[in-house]
């Protein structure tokens, strides 16, 4: 009997043996190769000031142009239960930090730049800039930074994030309601402008320590441009994301074409451009992060 119970084992055991010695071997390749090596030196040169928003759940306006036939209505309000914190830049990104990367060659020089005051903001640049800045502080910092995605700056954001409601009813088939209700909103949204940037804190804090959001500066997000189809009960026909474009977030969204650095020259998508763009970052806390970030930058497809 005792022999009979013991077989069953042996299968096992030969298959667990070779997955142990292939997790060992790929443990000491992944030790060689430099991947789980610790931070760099300079590390702590770069480390931004960051703060963490924990976790809650949320509402906000859910990003998007709907429509509902041809006429374009109020994006619904989406609700979120957050289950992990959020640790994010507080500021965003200096002018000073952002020479760095230009002074290495990985990043281009902003645009329009005459002035710049110490601890002031970096201004005129693109989502590709970015893109650019963000895998340049992860290569320098051994850590992940990326964009935040439009929902993770709305949970960032707290009561500060815009919405953009028009605030008319669904159901209305009146073109000139809604093109009275989309002139007022433009001509309140270009009277707050305010084209000048200011020093980094000048715009206050928000209820999580998060400083200058909705301020003069509309930060890039991760987030593609959409258009959303509904059907007349309010199904989801279609929803078409617009890749090239990207949603920018200011005292209101404003989707902006990916290379534009100056709003004021075209390329918003929808509505009322920004006044200036810039952008602040997300770290990656999740264990295996700094795993990624060195495998990206060995050009591994992760």
């Amino acid at each position: 009997m005792s022999t009979l119970q013991a077989r069953p084992a042996l299968p096992f055991i030969q298959t667990l043996i070779p997955a142990l010695v292939l997790a060992g071997l790929s443990g000491a390749v992944v030790h060689q190769a430099g991947f789980l090596a610790g931070p760099p030196a300079e590390a702590a040169l770069y480390a931004p000031q960051t703060v963490t928003i924990e976790p809650r759940q949320f509402s906000y306006r859910a990003d998007g142009e709907y429509l509902r036939g041809s006429h374009v209505i109020d994006a619904p309000m989406a609700t979120v239960d957050e289950s992990r914190p959020l640790t994010i830049m507080k500021y965003q990104v200096a002018h000073s930090d952002y020479d760095h990367c230009v002074a290495d060659g990985a990043c281009k020089a902003a645009e329009g730049v005459h002035q710049i005051r110490e601890n002031m903001p970096v201004t005129g640049v693109s989502y590709d800039d970015a893109q650019a800045y963000a895998a340049w502080l992860s290569r320098k910092t051994g850590e992940t930074w990326s964009l935040p995605t439009d929902e993770q700056l709305a949970f960032a954001a707290g009561t500060g994030f815009p919405d953009d409601a028009f605030g008319l009813d669904p159901d209305s088939r009146n073109p000139a309601l809604r093109w009275l209700a989309d002139y007022k909103r433009e001509a309140a949204e270009r009277s707050k402008r305010d084209p000048v940037p200011r020093i980094r804190g000048s715009f206050g804090e928000n209820e999580f320590g998060l400083a200058d959001f909705g301020g003069n500066i509309w930060e890039w997000t991760d987030t593609c441009h959409r258009r959303v189809q509904l059907d007349g009960e309010g199904t989801v026909l279609r929803d078409e994301p617009s890749c090239g474009v990207y949603v920018t977030v200011g005292n209101h969204r404003s989707p902006m074409t990916s290379f534009v650095r100056d709003p004021k020259g075209g390329g918003c998508a929808v509505g009322t451009p920004p006044d200036n763009l810039g952008f602040r970052l997300v770290k990656s806390t999740r264990w295996y992060a700094p795993l990624i970030s060195r495998l990206r930058d060995r050009h591994f497809p992760v």
